[in-house]
């Protein structure tokens, strides 16, 4: 029998036990999509993180209270407040013979709290800090200006707006930001009476829109002042954190030894077990994160593996259901001359058309649903990049033709090696 009429009757004996023939791809058509929608969004959630990490700026220290291990999460995580970074701490940092590779160093505190401009009031975070912010994270200006040195230094009573900020206060009205004053409020307690009932602050600026960055919504906060953030809204007189512009990446790791040298002289810290401060490279915190979401899709992928693997087993058992069924087809086949050759290839082609049919619905079906899960998150807000690399198509393919090929061998092989006379008696 030559190889065109083999595919032929591979093609009519498929077409006349259709439901079975889709139920027996099923478990391929799962197995391969799934493998090709995890790698997408492995990739997907790489190029997020690495987003995040642009968004901010490139070459970046943070400074935080208290001592945590590298690849922890830092002490604050937990709720615990700790004192031991203050303000004259950044002006240490700043002295460039001290730091000599440190281009921005900017002193920072955060908190929650309202905002209220005439009768209307939203909830926001700000983000207390001084000049140095400007200089050290990615940003432009929508309208007007960021707050000056002068500004900040002297604690002047302005803001910064967030675009979302801006928009929820200011887009019914139509008037324009830049000169109109908010009050401010916070969520903490404060001594100070003024907090009370709100900081009245000048809107200086309003930032253009930014999105998320590690996995905070850039754009729904206002910057003020570090002053005003310490003394009128939180009452404190220490530092959240410590931020580090570096001037280049090769001198990361050496302006991480500047810094932490400094950081314990001015604290009197003489052994390494006493130091009371963290410093991390944001980059590095984004490796860690890319080397979860390698770990995540590897786990994932595996499972997709055993739902391929299963696809095979149950092509297994359709195969050899269909060998018993049609037994005395066989024995009358090899009666009138054909070879256990011809048997063989044609159980054998029976299986890859199926496996292969089913890896390109699978193809189809991990490509399209990828597609709708990555506009999705650009929907959220994420910057999710739409991933589909040629290797994982080509992976998938060789994965289903080889599966077809493997688990449809052991019933190849035995429907060729049946008896005609035997298999003629076969009832």
């Amino acid at each position: 029998m030559d190889f065109l009429s083999t595919i032929r009757m591979t093609v009519r004996n498929l077409l006349a036990r259709k439901g079975r023939s889709l139920l027996t791809m099923l478990g391929i058509v799962i197995g391969v999509a799934g493998v090709i929608i995890i790698i997408s969004l492995g990739a997907g959630a790489q190029s997020l993180v690495l987003g995040q990490v642009n968004k901010l700026g490139s070459n970046l220290l943070s400074v935080q209270p208290g001592k945590s291990d590298t690849n922890g999460p830092p002490a604050q995580a937990f709720g615990v407040v700790i004192t031991t970074l203050v303000n004259a701490d950044t002006l240490a940092l700043r002295t460039l013979s001290q730091v000599p590779h440190a281009v921005a160093v900017n002193g920072q505190t955060r908190g929650t709290g309202s905002v209220t401009w005439q009768n209307k009031t939203v909830d926001t975070n700000f983000l207390a800090t001084d000049s140095g912010y400007e200089d050290a994270i990615n940003y432009t200006m929508q309208d007007g200006v960021f707050m000056t040195k002068a500004e900040a230094d002297s604690g002047a009573n302005v803001v910064v707006l967030g675009s979302t900020v801006a928009e929820s206060l200011f887009s019914d009205s139509g008037v324009d930001p830049i000169g109109q004053v908010i009050k401010v409020k916070s969520a903490a307690s404060s001594n100070s009476e003024e907090a009370s009932f709100g900081v009245p602050l000048r809107v200086v600026g309003v930032i253009s829109p930014r999105g998320s960055a590690f996995f905070q919504d850039q754009d729904d906060q206002i910057f003020i002042p570090l002053t005003i953030g310490q003394s009128q809204l939180l009452g404190i007189h220490h530092l959240q954190m410590i931020g580090i512009k570096v001037d280049a990446p090769e001198n990361v790791d050496q302006t991480i030894e500047d810094v932490t040298r400094v950081l314990k002289q001015r604290h009197h810290i003489l052994s390494d077990d006493d130091v009371d401060f963290t410093v991390r490279n944001q980059a590095t915190a984004a490796g860690l994160l890319t080397t979860i979401t390698d770990a995540l899709s590897l786990f994932l992928t595996s499972m997709a593996a055993i739902a391929l693997l299963v696809g095979g087993i149950g092509i297994l058992n359709i195969m050899l259901v269909t060998v018993a069924e049609r037994t005395r087809e066989i024995g009358l086949r090899k009666a009138v001359g054909a070879r256990n050759g011809d048997v063989m290839r044609q159980f054998l082609l029976e299986a890859g058309t199926l496996t292969s049919i089913g890896g390109f619905i699978g193809i189809v079906v991990g490509v399209v649903v990828s597609y709708l899960l990555s506009t999705l998150m650009v929907y959220l807000g994420f910057d999710w990049d739409f991933v589909i690399s040629l290797w994982s198509i080509v992976l998938a393919i060789s994965v289903s033709i080889l599966t077809g090929v493997i688990f449809g061998l052991y019933p190849s092989f035995k429907a060729s090696r049946l008896d005609p006379i035997e298999a003629l008696r076969y009832e």
